[in-house]
């Protein structure tokens, strides 16, 4: 291809997953799950000069437990600073911090392009298969499902993936060219960038930096002291990004690194996230004895492999899974395909329970690409053999992109809509909540008032109040917890999932009757009352003060 070619190739790809993105995310109007909330909360406190503080306290493992919370005690910041540039040109609305994801997510498929290219390189294809086959990874990417669900919500998957994406084709290049390991090589330079937004970004960049060091070691073909010199000099480069957030983290937190590893992979259920009074210890994991550990790591593997690669990415995704052996061979896919198994490997045995919650499918976004690639690869020879059985006469390599296409195009049409009415729903809740709470006599946000919820940070951000987590522990810590943050005097409950609420109330557990339902009064609008399935609380023991 010429360089021309090339380039408009690559601005095609990127527009066409810009207008998918931008049309989905136009349908998503509320930040939802809780994470993306956060960053979109912690983005608009900063461009109102508060700082990089969250008005939500979800997490009890790590102090400072104060109002505000100093941000990221356990995310990363960069997905919020990334939301916050359009925010402070377009104003602090969740449409504008959505403009950065939409952006960067329509990055992937170009880069999922790029990739595929360097494969079909690799193994010497017909010039005209070869076109295909890239053009076909590029396009499907730009509609299969989990990559454009996620392009519409500010949050680290998006940025995650182009990073990866990145650094795993830099890492080759260099590897192949080892001449390129001189101080002032840029993409050496480039490579050390990518990981210290890595690190910005997510905790897994970690296996990446790994992968390097492995992948520099053995396969640049070069002295040792200039194999040295190349895993240093990103090593250096990346520190120096990362530094002033370390520096920052030692602050506030006591320490320059992202907190709560160890106890995540003690979670029994992602609810643990909330604990108080019963925190995740390691007696408390092994007295799950055998069978249950290893049902609770095979329920992560299940999940990851279903739920998060295979479900929402049909038919294309299972094709491309079950391709992998024989399609992720290429040098060109080694980086990839390493960091795509340790974060799958790891997160469903080391963290079952937590990425249940999240942990995989917030990172999965270089795997997604994989898996299209996968498949892009294995319906071009499939169209191939079929062709040599056949005795076609003409090249029809463009038949099996157009199909990958349309498959997965009319898969997220269909789907797509649900998401976007899911937002509606839930904003519609919080709208309601606020008003309703002041209607019925118990307004949310006179001073000293602190929440309480299962939901803490869609509360938080919603109603700009301080909120606590609840954790899913019998009333009485509950109540421990209310005594720990005077104030906290009202617990909002919606579509309980937990053990312990409303269960332990219904059972008139010791402390129930400190916890008061609220009349909130009927719903004047249209439809079903949004508030349907939320209770609201009020925390008060009788005998006390308020």
């Amino acid at each position: 291809m010429s360089r021309r070619e090339v380039w408009w190739t690559a601005v095609g790809i990127f527009l066409v997953a810009l207008v998918v993105r931008a049309a989905f995310a136009a349908q998503i109007v509320f930040p939802k799950p809780e994470d993306t909330a956060y960053y979109f909360g912690v983005a608009r406190n900063m461009l109102e000069g508060r700082g990089l503080v969250s008005d939500a306290l979800w997490s009890y493992a790590t102090p400072p437990l104060v109002f505000p919370r100093p941000a990221f005690e356990v995310w990363l910041p960069l997905p919020a600073f990334l939301a916050a540039i359009p925010m402070a040109l377009l104003g602090t609305t969740f449409a504008a911090a959505q403009v950065s994801s939409v952006l960067v997510g329509a990055v992937v498929p170009v880069l999922g392009w790029q990739l595929a290219r360097d494969v079909a390189s690799e193994r010497d294809l017909p010039l005209g298969r070869a076109r295909w086959v890239a053009l076909g990874t590029g396009l499907t990417s730009a509609v299969y499902l989990p990559l454009v669900l996620n392009s519409a919500l500010p949050d680290s998957t998006m940025p995650f993936a182009v990073i990866v994406l990145s650094a795993c084709m830099l890492m080759t290049r260099v590897v192949r060219r080892p001449d390129g390991a001189r101080l002032t090589d840029v993409r050496l330079l480039a490579l050390g960038i990518l990981f210290g937004l890595g690190a910005l970004t997510r905790n897994e960049t970690a296996w990446l930096a790994f992968i390097w060091v492995v992948f520099a070691w053995r396969s640049m073909d070069a002295p040792r002291i200039v194999r040295a010199r190349a895993i240093g000099i990103v090593a250096v480069v990346a520190l120096v990004v990362f530094a002033p957030w370390a520096y920052r983290n030692m602050q506030e937190f006591g320490s320059p690194l992202p907190g709560q590893a160890i106890s995540n992979a003690l979670y029994l259920t992602g609810y643990d996230i909330f604990a108080w009074n019963d925190p995740p210890t390691l007696a408390r994991h092994l007295a799950l004895g055998p069978a249950g550990l290893v049902q609770l790591r095979l329920i992560g593997l299940g999940h990851n492999l279903f739920n998060v690669l295979t479900l929402l990415g049909l038919p294309i995704s299972v094709l491309g899974i079950l391709a992998l052996p024989w399609q992720g061979r290429p040098f060109a896919l080694r980086p990839l395909v390493a960091i795509s198994l340790i974060m799958f490997v790891v997160t469903s045995l080391v963290f079952p329970a937590a990425t249940q919650w999240g942990t995989f499918l917030h990172a999965a976004g270089p795997v997604q690409v994989l898996i299209v690639l996968s498949a892009a690869f294995a319906i071009d020879a499939g169209m191939d053999r079929l062709g040599r059985r056949l005795g076609w006469t003409k090249q029809v390599s463009w038949v099996g992109v157009v199909g990958s296409v349309a498959a997965c195009l009319l898969f997220s049409v269909a789907l797509l809509p649900s998401f976007g009415s899911g937002s509606k729903t839930t904003m519609a809740r919080y709208d309601e909540l606020g008003p309703r709470m002041a209607a019925a006599g118990h307004p949310a946000d006179e001073p000293g008032i602190r929440l309480m919820s299962n939901f803490p940070i869609w509360v938080a951000e919603t109603l700009r109040v301080p909120t606590l987590a609840l954790p899913d522990e019998p009333p009485r810590d509950v109540l421990d917890l209310a005594a720990a943050f005077p104030g906290a005097r009202y617990l909002i409950l919606s579509d309980p999932e937990g053990k312990h609420w409303p269960a332990d109330l219904e059972a008139d557990l010791p402390g129930s009757e400190c916890f008061t339902p609220i009349d909130l009064g009927p719903y004047h609008g249209a439809g079903e009352d949004p508030l349907a399935s939320t209770t609201v609380y009020q925390i008060e023991c009788p005998g006390s003060t308020p």
